[in-house]
C-alpha cells in the first residue's frame, strides 16, 4: 500500500490487511518478512537504518504494532510477549504509594499480578463494581493514578460505561485503562469513548488460532507511549518476530471471525436460555443482560463470550464439561475452535473463594468461548453435554 494513502479513510477490514504491511521493497514479497535476527548492521557507529538491536525494535514487530494501532484508531501501538507482560508494563509506570481502582470482577491473572506482585511493592488496589457509578466515585483518593476497566468483565460479563468512567477518572487526574480482550477492536474501540490506554491479550481474538501468546497496548497519549516504549525496551518482555508475523496474519481475518463468533454466540445463547438445565445465561446480546443498553451504546456487536449458571453444583458442571465432544475443555478463549471451562477451578482459581462467591463465580458457573464451527453442531454438542443434568 502506498505510504501517502490516507489511512483514516480506510475501512476496518482494509486496515487489518494493509496497514504497516506494504510489499517488501527489496523482493516485492506481499507478506511482511519474518526478520529473524537479533541485531542489525550499522554503516558507522550510531549510523543505522532505524534498527539496532531486536529487543528495541524489529521490522516485523513494527508492522504488527502499526496495524494494531490502526484498528484501535490509536497513534501508537506496543507489542509484548503476553497480555500480562503488557499489564506489567503499565503497572511499571506507577510508584510506591500510588492507587489503582479496578473492576471487581477481573481476569484471574490480572488479579494475581495486582495482589501478589504489585501490592507487595507498595501499590494499593481497590476493587469496585463498575456498574455502580457511586461506588467508583467513593473509591477515588488523592493518590489514584489509574482506573482499570474490564468490559465485559471476565467471567461474569458485567458491562460498564467507558465514557462515564473515563470522564470520572479524568476529573480526578487519573488515566483509564480498558482491557478490550473480550470484544476486540472490531466490536469496541475504547479510545473513542475517552479511555487513555487499551490493553489486549493478543493470544485471544487478535491472533484467533490458539497458537501464539502475546499482548499489546494501544494509545494516543504521547507521554504514556514514550514511558511505555522505554519500559518495553528496558524490561524486555517483547514478542519474537515469528509471533508478530502469526498474529498479524490472524488480524487479516479478524472482521470475518468476529462476525461469525457473534452469529454463533447469539444462536447458542438463545438455545441455552430455554434449556431446562440452565439457570441463567449471561450474554451481552440478550435483552436479559443487566447492562444490555450500555452494550448497545459502546459496542458495535456482542462478541463470542458467554457465561452460564447450571441448575445444580460442581457435580453437574463436571459432568457437562466432561460430556461435550466438540467444545474443548481448556483455558483461554477467542480461537476459531469453541472452548469451555470452569472459572472457579481454572481461570479464576487465584481469586479468594469468598470473593468468588460474592461475584457469583460459583461451582455452577461455566464459561464458553464460542468458535466459528457450524452453529447447529455446537448446539447439538451442548444438548449432548447437558443430557441427564
Amino acid at each position: 500500500m502506498k505510504s501517502n494513502h490516507d489511512l483514516t479513510s480506510l475501512g476496518f477490514a482494509t486496515k487489518a490487511i494493509h496497514v504497516g504491511q506494504s510489499p517488501d521493497p527489496l523482493t516485492g514479497a506481499v507478506m511482511v518478512p519474518v526478520y529473524q535476527t537479533s541485531t542489525f548492521a550499522q554503516k558507522s557507529p550510531g549510523e543505522h537504518t532505524g534498527y539496532e538491536y531486536a529487543r528495541t525494535g524489529n521490522p516485523t514487530r513494527t508492522a504488527y504494532e502499526a496495524c494494531l494501532a490502526s484498528l484501535e484508531d490509536a497513534k501508537y501501538g506496543l507489542a509484548f510477549s503476553s497480555g500480562l507482560a503488557a499489564t506489567d508494563a503499565i503497572l511499571h509506570t506507577l510508584s510506591q504509594g500510588d492507587h489503582v481502582i479496578c473492576s471487581d470482577d477481573v481476569y484471574g491473572g490480572t488479579f494475581r499480578i495486582f495482589d501478589k506482585v504489585y501490592r507487595k511493592l507498595g501499590i494499593e488496589f481497590t476493587y469496585v463494581d463498575f456498574t455502580k457509578p457511586e461506588k467508583i466515585s467513593a473509591a477515588f483518593k488523592p493518590t489514584t493514578r489509574l482506573v482499570w476497566i474490564e468490559t465485559p468483565t471476565n467471567p461474569t460479563l458485567k458491562i460498564s460505561s467507558i465514557s462515564r468512567v473515563s470522564a470520572l477518572a479524568k476529573s480526578h487526574g487519573a488515566l483509564t485503562v480498558v482491557d478490550n480482550t473480550f470484544m476486540s477492536p472490531f466490536f469496541q474501540q475504547p479510545l473513542k469513548h475517552g479511555a487513555d490506554l487499551v490493553l489486549h491479550s493478543a493470544t485471544k481474538y487478535l491472533n484467533g488460532h490458539s497458537d501464539v501468546v502475546g499482548g499489546a497496548i494501544l494509545t494516543s497519549h504521547t507521554e504514556m507511549y514514550e514511558r511505555l516504549k522505554f519500559l518495553q525496551n528496558a524490561v524486555g518482555a517483547i514478542p519474537g518476530p515469528w509471533d508478530c508475523f502469526l498474529i498479524m496474519r490472524g488480524l487479516k481475518t479478524l472482521p470475518l471471525r468476529m462476525e461469525r463468533h457473534q452469529q454463533n454466540a447469539l444462536k447458542i445463547a438463545e438455545f441455552l436460555s430455554s434449556h431446562p438445565s440452565i439457570k441463567e445465561v449471561r450474554y451481552p446480546g440478550l435483552e436479559s443482560h443487566p447492562q444490555h443498553g450500555v452494550a448497545k451504546e459502546q459496542m458495535s456487536g456482542f462478541g463470542g463470550m458467554m457465561t452460564v449458571w447450571l441448575k445444580g453444583g460442581l457435580a453437574e458442571s463436571r459432568r457437562f464439561l466432561e460430556n461435550v465432544r466438540i467444545f474443548t475443555l481448556a483455558e483461554s478463549l477467542g480461537g476459531v475452535e469453541s472452548l469451555i471451562e470452569h472459572p472457579a477451578i481454572m481461570t479464576h482459581a487465584s481469586i479468594p473463594e469468598a470473593t468468588r462467591r460474592e461475584l457469583g463465580i460459583q461451582d455452577s458457573m461455566v464459561r464458553l468461548s464460542i468458535g466459528i464451527e457450524s452453529a447447529q453442531d455446537l448446539i447439538d454438542d451442548l444438548k449432548w453435554g447437558l443430557k441427564g443434568i
